[in-house]
């Protein structure tokens, strides 16, 4: 999947998907890629998803209430696919409802709903054997994910294993917005373009308009999760595609 940041800055956009809604969430994407956002990254809700910070905890809780399934983002996906064919779609779930529906199964299920790649947050790359090929097979980009304690050696295994993009985490802990990018991130980006034949995105606090232009200036792409999910969280109901768009707009200045 050869994705194209060259219109600095790249911009990848995260959304749980379900919350308000499944038809809510597909006009917030549209909105988001009409205004300047590159990549979606359509979240699958969950019912213990460790690694967020509480703004998608919640967002995530609301879908799952809902009763929203993997079976509904896929479907969700292929409608996204069919209104912006040249957008990039990341499918970006926790590893337990595809090891419930079955990795072959999931792997072709994403082909056909139009994803260009998955990110599975707890899928290590020293355990992805089975993934990978999966993955390979229907031709489908694996995105890991890169913290800035991993040693040389592993991220060079996630470089060559990750294709379309390798995700920086900007910091450890959970993802949640902050006042400013912790430095941790431009050292690791520096560490992972020794290794890294495809563009590195910046994700974990990523909140306003300078942080996007400062990760801009080491990195190939920022993402933008938690600040886009609590402006969804705090719009009127109907508002939400409005507001996200001219968020996504501001947010490429």
């Amino acid at each position: 999947m050869p994705i194209d940041f060259s219109n600095k800055p790249g911009l990848v956009v995260y959304l749980t998907a379900g919350d308000p809604s499944l038809d809510a969430t597909y006009e917030i994407a549209l909105a988001a890629l009409d205004n300047g956002a590159q990549v979606l990254e359509l979240g699958v809700p969950f019912s213990d998803p460790l690694a967020d910070g509480p703004v998608i905890q919640r967002a995530s809780e609301r879908a799952v209430a809902r009763g929203v399934r993997l079976s509904d983002v896929l479907e969700l996906a292929k409608r996204i696919r069919a209104a912006r064919p040249q957008a990039g779609i990341i499918l970006f779930s926790y590893l337990n409802p595809v090891v419930r529906m079955g990795l072959a199964k999931f792997a072709k299920a994403a082909k056909d709903a139009g994803a260009d790649g998955v990110l599975l947050t707890d899928m290590i790359v020293e355990e992805a054997e089975e993934y990978l090929r999966e993955m390979e097979k229907n031709d489908l980009a694996p995105v890991f994910l890169a913290a800035p304690t991993s040693p040389d050696e592993r991220l060079k295994s996630i470089a060559e294993h990750s294709k379309g993009f390798v995700y920086a985490i900007s910091r450890v802990g959970i993802t949640g917005t902050q006042e400013q990018i912790a430095s941790d991130a431009e050292a690791l980006v520096k560490r992972l373009k020794q290794f890294a034949k495809i563009p590195v995105a910046v994700g974990f606090g990523i909140s306003k308009a300078e942080h996007v232009r400062s990760v801009s200036e080491f990195a190939d792409a920022a993402i933008v999760g938690s600040a886009i999910v609590k402006l969804v969280e705090e719009s009127k109901p109907g508002d939400e595609a409005v507001n996200v768009g001219e968020f996504v707009r501001s947010l490429r200045g």
